[in-house]
């Protein structure tokens, strides 16, 4: 048994493989042997020390893969099941872990886990960000950034299959094809065009209903540009850098912007609200409303290149780490 452990913030380096010895699971505990687990930009967050947490730690916050034990208060899962997470308490870089039952979900015998463990953050975020945060009606005009990112390519999809018409941005030529291959109606290259000023000609100078950006830092200012009146900001990442401290009277008044800030631990509190959004994410993926298609695949040892490669926007699409 193996675990990528962090016992210091900083660089992909921080990283570190580790033999581990696992204890039965406690009560309400199941101990699952991963067959795939999800490499997600949150991660790099985690490691950085952008989002602080309590040193050493695990890392990561989703996999999939085979209940080998549970414990004696486990009555809803069995020896055997495939199962599926995304949510705290991180350790899902690991070849084992013991990990409470209430946060997992049962794994349709037709979808593949290293599918699932591709989906399951990005696919919750969607539907958080699409039921949850702002509830855009059928034929509304949305704006996603990064649309072309492995969050971009659930969303796109998800929202096409919703109605929607989505305005999406990208940071280079090539990736305009790829945000058009999974649902975007226009696509906008960021570093060559001014996207505040094509979103308004798109919208014959209305402006968008709301934004999603996961972007952060460099987009903040041209997004509540792009914004109609009484809009909403759904800010979710920070891929370029954490906002700046934002002047309300220069930024959300003039409009009446509505500012959200959400993240998976805000809409998943329980057991309960966790199968909402995978039940939603099957379906999803069953139907065909949703196609994955994995990107890349990572050793548990390369788990340092995976994040140089992530942060240095080398992933255009979902990746994994096999165990």
């Amino acid at each position: 048994m193996k675990s990528i452990k962090v016992t210091n913030t900083g660089g992909p380096e921080v990283l570190k493989l580790e033999e581990i010895t696992l204890d039965k699971p406690e009560a309400d505990e199941v101990q699952i042997e991963h067959v795939s687990i999800g490499l997600n930009y949150i991660d790099t967050y985690h490691r950085s020390g952008l989002y602080p947490l309590q040193l050493p730690t695990g890392i990561g916050l989703e996999a999939a893969g085979i209940i080998k034990e549970i414990g004696s208060n486990v009555s809803n899962f069995s020896v055997g099941d495939k199962v599926a997470y995304a949510a705290a308490p991180l350790g899902s870089y690991s070849t084992h872990r013991n990990y409470p039952s209430k946060n997992i979900v049962k794994v349709p015998d037709n979808i593949d886990l290293e599918i699932i463990s591709s989906a399951m953050t990005k696919g919750m975020t969607t539907f958080y960000l699409l039921h949850k945060t702002y509830v855009p009606k059928e034929g509304e005009t949305v704006l996603f950034h990064a649309a072309a990112g492995g969050v971009g390519q659930f969303f796109c999809q998800w929202a096409k299959s919703l109605g929607l018409n989505i305005i999406g941005t990208v940071g280079s030529q090539e990736k305009i094809e790829i945000a058009k291959k999974y649902g975007c109606d226009h696509v906008i290259n960021y570093s060559k065009e001014d996207f505040a000023k094509k979103v308004m000609e798109l919208t014959d100078g209305k402006g968008v209903s709301v934004v999603y950006d996961g972007v952060g830092k460099s987009t903040y200012d041209k997004s509540i540009e792009c914004l109609k009146l009484r809009g909403t900001m759904v800010s979710f990442g920070n891929a370029s850098g954490a906002l700046d401290p934002i002047i309300v009277s220069k930024s959300l008044q003039p409009k009446g912007i509505y500012f959200v800030r959400p993240a998976m631990n805000q809409y998943f509190t329980n057991s309960d609200e966790i199968h909402e959004a995978a039940s939603m994410l099957f379906k999803k993926i069953s139907s065909g409303n949703v196609k994955i298609e994995i990107y890349k695949k990572y050793k548990l040892e390369d788990a340092v290149q995976a994040h140089k490669d992530l942060e240095g926007r080398k992933i255009t699409g979902p990746a994994v780490i096999i165990p």
